[in-house]
């Protein structure tokens, strides 16, 4: 089964950016934060110009708050940006820039779980450790328990069945767990497998009991949209990601342009208008989304989860 899965692996495998070797630990760490619960599809390019601009750890912290949550753009969950930004400061200065190397240590980083911490431990450093995700859950649990995989939490019955199949070599282990990651993406998903171009397929106990109750529970549950406090907030971000996006560069150090010095009063003057660029007005914001109690309600959680800053006059902007 192990042949049949990494043949598979070598004719089948998407060729992302930081995929075989082409990355920093950091950079692994970058993309499967941004890849949970985002579509890959989407992620890629994200990922591609994050490490332009902040290639470590230390230039990530360097940044502004504003900065990194406009980046983010429409990943999704943009708390996670906030979160790797915190992982960073602490990375850049108590581990001079660079990951560490022991599942404990990089569990303990602000926004670091269990699955973020196992796969930098695979994929970054070629330990020998199995790597959950919902994808993995998936394909172990229908192929060796003939069953359905449910989701929700890792299940320590799930824990110990990757354990037991998980190749000896840590090197075979490594395309072990980047294989079945892609299988269970690709071609054992949630609700219509490609039985046909599944390795596995002769081996699975799922497959050769007609696949019970699966779609009667989704590994990961459909979630509405339209109308949710969610949308509401997205919209409220975007629309100050798009400030950020069309307001002018920082002025050169001193207030020196291309045409020489400004005076104090007139470089004074150009930074507060170039900070109101930035602003979005109360009225701008009323006129997001018809219902004001809902849309003051998902500011007011935007704020706390500390994503915008709130004016004294009800405008809004990013974090400086």
């Amino acid at each position: 089964m192990r042949q049949e899965l990494f043949a598979w692996w070598d004719e089948n495998a998407r060729d992302l950016p930081w995929r075989f070797g082409r990355t920093t630990p950091w950079g692994i760490l970058i993309s499967e934060v941004m890849s949970q619960q985002t579509q890959m599809s989407r992620v890629v390019q994200y990922w591609t110009n994050w490490m332009d601009v902040w290639p470590d750890a230390a230039s990530l912290a360097k940044a502004s708050t504003a900065e990194v949550i406009t980046a983010w753009g429409r990943l999704g969950y943009p708390r996670r940006a906030l979160r790797l930004q915190e992982c960073a400061k602490v990375v850049a200065e108590q581990y001079h820039n660079e990951l560490p190397h022991t599942y404990d240590e990089l569990v303990a980083l602000p926004g670091i779980g269990d699955y973020t911490a196992s796969a930098v431990m695979s994929f970054a450093f070629g330990e020998r450790i199995a790597v959950l995700d919902t994808n993995v859950r998936r394909v172990l649990w229908r192929t060796f328990k003939g069953e359905e995989s449910f989701g929700g939490a890792t299940k320590t019955e799930e824990r110990k069945l990757a354990n037991a199949v998980l190749p000896q070599s840590p090197k075979e282990s490594v395309i072990w767990n980047e294989a079945l990651i892609e299988l269970g993406a690709l071609i054992c998903t949630a609700k219509n497998p490609k039985i046909d171009e599944d390795p596995w397929a002769s081996h699975s106990r799922f497959y050769a009991a007609g696949c019970p109750h699966m779609g009667e529970k989704r590994t990961r549950p459909r979630q509405s949209f339209k109308g949710t406090n969610r949308q509401v907030r997205g919209i409220v971000l975007n629309a100050l990601r798009a400030l950020a996006d069309s307001s002018p560069k920082e002025a050169l150090p001193d207030g020196i342009d291309g045409a020489g010095s400004q005076s104090q009063h007139e470089s004074s003057q150009s930074q507060s208008q170039r900070s109101n660029k930035d602003i979005l007005s109360r009225p701008e914001v009323e006129k997001l989304w018809p219902d004001h109690i809902q849309l003051d309600a998902c500011i007011a959680s935007l704020d706390e989860d500390g994503l915008i800053e709130i004016e004294a006059d009800g405008s809004l902007r990013l974090p400086q």
